[in-house]
Order: structure tokens, then sequence, then C-alpha cells
């Protein structure tokens, strides 16, 4: 097939569109070119999507399919627009983060879709992935898939949301080998791996899939995944334990950013619902994903390799997890 990924020079779309050319198809991405290079054999079409004929020469050629990463309302709609007569099919990579609230399946209500071509605020990244669903919706019809991916792990995450507990209890900040965790094994959680999310997405354009699908990991708790990162790191040394509201009192917070505990919902009740999806429509669709000890194995090793950024952009810094630990000792 002939493939257009619109963007395909950050994490994902990078490894989308290296898997689509190891598949045997023809590639090319469409991108600013300013997050990162194409992968080998890909071509790489200069395009600033905030011009309004920004994709005007893509939309003269014909494409089989089209995969789409943005979570831009204007950038979707224009889009969609220009390239639905170039495109067979549309597929967009949306999120779970799309529903409403509760649920474990694509019958989930969704939240109203931002009235605004721009996310200008974090907490708008739900509803700006409602409105990009709802413009491709609107101009492919029947022609496109809605993918909704969970939290994205395994190598390359520059999140380092799902680097960071491998990371840590492979190099504990504390001497003694402790390591400090919040009290809240029986959290959900629940990843997909970049990987198996990016082979999937060549799979449906190939395929032109329509519809709907989440598209995620395993469901498990917060405890299992910590387990298995102590298992490839070989971490031996204890966990302490500390609860939400000592942890909150002194600037910890769940889930990502700095000082933070990734992976972690804290009092978040809501977030349940989004780590808990079956995918039993993306699984009988032939989705599959591999084991989370997979995952975080290669993630460690890619930790390790790479560069370390300072500061993280999640998790503790070593002197601020050994100012805690004392605390709590």
């Amino acid at each position: 097939m002939r493939l257009l990924v619109l963007g395909g020079t950050a994490w994902v779309g990078r490894e989308v569109a290296a898997q689509a050319r190891d598949g045997g198809h023809e590639v090319v991405c469409a991108a600013r070119g300013t997050s990162g290079s194409v992968a080998d054999g890909v071509r790489l079409v200069v395009v600033d999507r905030d011009d309004a004929h920004g994709l005007d020469g893509l939309a003269r050629e014909r494409w089989d399919a089209v995969v789409d990463l943005t979570r831009q309302p204007g950038h979707a709609r224009s889009a969609a627009t220009a390239l639905r007569q170039a495109a067979a099919h549309y597929v967009l990579v949306s999120t779970v983060s799309v529903y409403a609230a509760g649920g474990t399946d694509e019958s989930t209500p969704l939240l109203e879709p931002l009235d605004a071509d721009v996310l200008s605020a974090p907490e708008q990244y739900g509803a700006a992935k409602a409105a990009c669903e709802a413009h491709v919706a609107e101009a492919f019809d029947e022609r496109c898939a809605l993918v909704r991916p969970g939290l994205i792990a395994g190598p390359g995450d520059h999140t380092d949301r799902t680097g960071y507990w491998p990371w840590r209890f492979a190099r504990p900040a504390a001497g003694d080998g402790r390591v400090l965790v919040p009290d809240a094994d029986d959290h959900a959680c629940q990843v997909i791996d970049v990987r198996d999310l990016a082979g999937w997405l060549v799979s449906v354009a190939a395929d032109r899939l329509g519809g709907s699908f989440d598209a995620v990991g395993t469901a498990s708790t917060f405890g299992e995944h910590l387990d298995v990162a102590r298992g490839v790191a070989g971490h031996d040394g204890a966990l302490v334990a500390a609860d939400g509201a000592w942890l909150a009192g002194r600037d910890v917070t769940p889930w990502a950013g700095p000082r933070s505990l990734p992976l972690w919902t804290g009092d978040r009740a809501e977030a349940a619902g989004f780590l808990a999806r079956t995918a039993e429509r993306a699984r009988a669709a032939g989705l599959t994903t591999r084991p989370l000890d997979v995952t975080y194995a290669d993630t460690l090793a890619w930790e390790r390799q790479r560069e370390q950024p300072v500061p993280r952009r999640a998790g503790l810094p070593d002197d601020v997890e050994r100012e805690l630990l004392a605390a709590l000792a």
C-alpha cells in the first residue's frame, strides 16, 4: 500500500512508519521535521499543518491510507477535508481519554468535543481528541478507523513514565537499595507497547478496518507493574510505601511530570475506567500484545543506552527520593 503518515518523526509515528516500511509498503511522512528524523527508507515531505494550504500538494496524489497522530482539532478537520478524495482510508490515532467516565469498552459515552481548533491546556486533551474524531468521521464516514490507545509504553518513551520504574529499580537512589513507592498496589494500571500499537495501526490501514477500537494491553494493577519492573531490573532491596496523603503533603504528584511517582493514579477514582479497558474489539480485529516483562526489559535496555535527561520528565530526582526516604524513616 501507499501510506501517508501525518507526523512520523516523533516516537509513535516514527515506529508506525518504520513498521510499514518493513512490511514492504511505500511510506511518506508529512511533518515539520522539528521533532526528529524519519526512519531510514521513508520519505519526508516538510509540511506545516498550521498553513491552510499545507497539504494541497499531497492531496493531489493518491493514497491507500492515511495515519494521523494529531491532537489539534483544526489539523484533523483540515487534513480530513483535504484528503477526503485522495485517500481510500483514514486512521486517526486517538486516545481512551475521549471517554467521559466509567465503562470498559467502546460503548462508553464520549466527552463533548472541544469547540476550538487548538488544544490550549492539558486538561482539554480528551475533548480535543474527541473533536478530532468527529472531524475525521464526518469527512470519511465508514472509511475511517478511530483507534484509541491507552498509556503507551516501551523503548523510546520520552515522557519517562514507563521507563521510570525499571530505571529506578536498576539504580536505587538510596545506598541500601530502598525504593519509595506509593501505597497503591491495587490501583488499575494498563499499558500498550509502542511496537504492538504501531504494527496493528499498519494492519488497520492495510486492511481498511472501520470503526472505533480501544488499543490497550492487558488490564492489571499498579502492584503487578512494580513487581515486573523489579524483576527485569534485578532489584532485591526494600520497597518503602507511603500513602497518598503523605506524598501529596510533600508535593509528590501522581501519574507523570516533575517530582512524580509515574503510573500511580493518586486519588483520581475516574482513572480506573481509563486503565481497565477490555480491548475485545481490537483483539478480535488482530491486535496482539507482548508480555509486560518484555516491554519493561526492552525499555530498561533503552534507558541504559540513552543519554539520560536532566531532569527527567517524570519521576523523583535522586536527592528528592533520599530526602523523602529519610523523612519516612
